[in-house]
């Protein structure tokens, strides 16, 4: 053991191998930061559409409505299914 600590009275060749590990910890961290906070409102998972319903879009209306109790889950999977019917599941309207 002694022999990896002291290699002809000065470190071993396995010194090398900080530098490199502090590199890979250091782009790792810089790329983290980079898709995910540093990116802000540009990331990726926003160019994608939000499956949400947003607005006035009748199927985010009967979503609010049931979220604040006024109808229950029945009415709610029966008035959604026609919507979806009518709209689609994307909400696009329109029959397809």
């Amino acid at each position: 053991m002694q022999t990896l600590a002291n290699w002809d009275g000065g470190p071993g060749p396995w010194i090398l191998f900080f530098p490199i590990i502090w590199a890979v910890v250091v782009i790792g961290v810089v790329t983290v930061l980079r898709r995910t906070v540093w990116r802000g409102r540009r990331g990726p998972w926003r160019a994608m559409a939000d499956p949400r319903p947003t607005g006035d879009a009748p199927i985010a209306v009967l979503g609010r409505r049931f979220a604040s109790g006024e109808i229950d889950e029945d009415e709610y999977w029966r008035r959604l299914s026609v919507l979806d019917e009518q709209f689609g599941p994307t909400g696009k309207g329109g029959a397809a």
